[in-house]
């Protein structure tokens, strides 16, 4: 069985759309919203091809209206997108985006496997490092085989014990400095991280057309194209 992992989407549709393995499952790690303005056609993606998925902290945040207020950063990149988010977003979607479980235990190929966008302690929001200490921690009463996170938009597969952490990195908003999408397989008990060139110069032109502030479309559009955030 070929299992797709993608994580931390963040409307960014062209990204999206370059991920063109085949897979017989696909598992969404949550995060499908803010950040980038193409929400509509993402969350319509995961809702045809995953099979299994997790909310995220922006998932959450979107679908109950959260206010953030933020002046510099990912902060105020996230307090200036949500309402574009929740304005290219249907009820349904809304409702899609709520209901979304926060943890998921599924079984495949004989495989035991927890879905969770941060970590079991905290589902929405602690920031997990591939670390073995930390997770040693964070796993002694987990019975999984394998642990699939996302929220860092870093990627990384750890070994901890018995137990494998994997985090397939961010589809649409990487940060590790490499800009292109980046995303997980599993096949065999096997599990490889994975890239994708995409059109990013696309993207950036559909954040300089939108109604975003001059400072919100120079941070988003330096963040697309290096990788890295401020």
């Amino acid at each position: 069985m070929r299992i797709l992992l993608v994580a931390d989407i963040h409307a960014n549709w062209p990204a999206l759309q370059a991920i063109q393995e085949p897979f017989d499952v696909c598992l969404f790690l949550g995060d499908l919203v803010d950040y980038g303005l193409e929400p509509g056609p993402c969350v319509a993606w995961v809702r045809d091809k995953a099979r299994f998925g997790v909310r995220g902290n922006h998932d959450h945040g979107v679908a109950q209206d959260v206010k953030v207020n933020g002046y510099a950063g990912f902060k105020y990149l996230t307090g200036v997108t949500r309402p574009l988010s929740r304005q290219r977003l249907t009820p349904d979607d809304l409702r899609f985006l709520a209901g979304l479980p926060l943890t998921q235990m599924v079984t495949l190929d004989g495989t035991r496997l927890l879905l969770v966008h941060a970590t079991p302690r905290d589902p929405l929001d602690e920031y997990a490092p591939a670390d073995v200490a930390f997770w040693t921690r964070r796993l002694q009463n987990v019975d999984a085989d394998l642990i699939c996170v996302g929220h860092t938009h870093v990627p990384y597969v750890l070994e901890v014990g018995s137990k494998v952490v994997v985090n397939p990195g961010s589809v649409g908003l990487p940060r590790d400095g490499d800009p292109r999408a980046s995303y997980a397989v599993l096949e065999n008990r096997r599990v490889e991280l994975k890239r994708v060139d995409y059109p990013i110069a696309e993207a950036i032109r559909s954040v300089q057309e939108s109604p975003l502030a001059d400072q919100a479309k120079e941070l988003l559009a330096l963040v697309l194209r290096t990788g890295r955030g401020r």
